[in-house]
């Protein structure tokens, strides 16, 4: 299989995945900037979904610029990063309903750390698959970026039971450090 298909396929489940969010927004019931106020911690955090989302696009988009075939392997491990990126949606919606409440942030917590996990299981899928000398293998070096955000999500998941708008923080820290791309990978593009 060519590479182009399988990032049709994910470029068009993360599009659904964006789609779903913003339709589980609902509109202000009222006329004036309170009833909008109301909808700050929904929108603030279909924002961070939304940024998250948009990272692993722009990341998998990259990553596959250095991929030459595609296996089973590859597929396989490509639908478990999908899987857990389609339950963004709903902890994202239970998290901004519940207004940080402690066990919905820690399940969105979770799922982006579930997320992350599949996302190096990817990248250490297509290392496997194209060879140690391969072009992925060799800018990836040790990946410090990607272990600083599975403990900053580890952090946040025990965080939001103690102080939930810590966990929040400690979510857009992950964001922010992953909002400009992969360098180590675009500036060999």
């Amino acid at each position: 299989m060519t590479r182009g298909r399988l990032e049709a396929f994910s470029d068009g489940v993360m599009a659904v995945l964006i789609t779903i969010m913003v339709l589980e927004l609902k509109p202000p019931h009222g006329e004036d900037l309170h009833t909008l106020l109301a909808l700050g911690p929904a929108l603030s955090t279909y924002l961070l979904s939304f940024v998250f989302i948009g990272i692993y696009w722009n990341n998998h988009h990259h990553m596959f610029h250095t991929v030459d075939r595609v296996d089973g392997r590859i597929l396989w491990a490509n639908l478990h990063l999908l899987f857990w990126l389609s339950l963004v949606p709903v902890t994202t919606a239970w998290m901004g309903d519940t207004q940080l409440a402690p066990v919905p942030t820690a399940a969105y917590g979770a799922v982006l750390l579930a997320s992350g996990v599949a996302y190096l299981i990817l990248q250490s899928t297509i290392v496997a698959a194209q060879g140690p000398k391969s072009r992925l293998a060799a800018l990836i070096g040790s990946d410090l970026k990607g272990k600083a955000s599975a403990v900053l999500y580890a952090c946040g998941i025990a965080a939001s039971f103690v102080r939930p708008s810590v966990s929040a923080a400690l979510y857009a820290a992950v964001a922010l450090m992953w909002l400009v791309p992969d360098r180590r990978i675009e500036k060999h593009l």
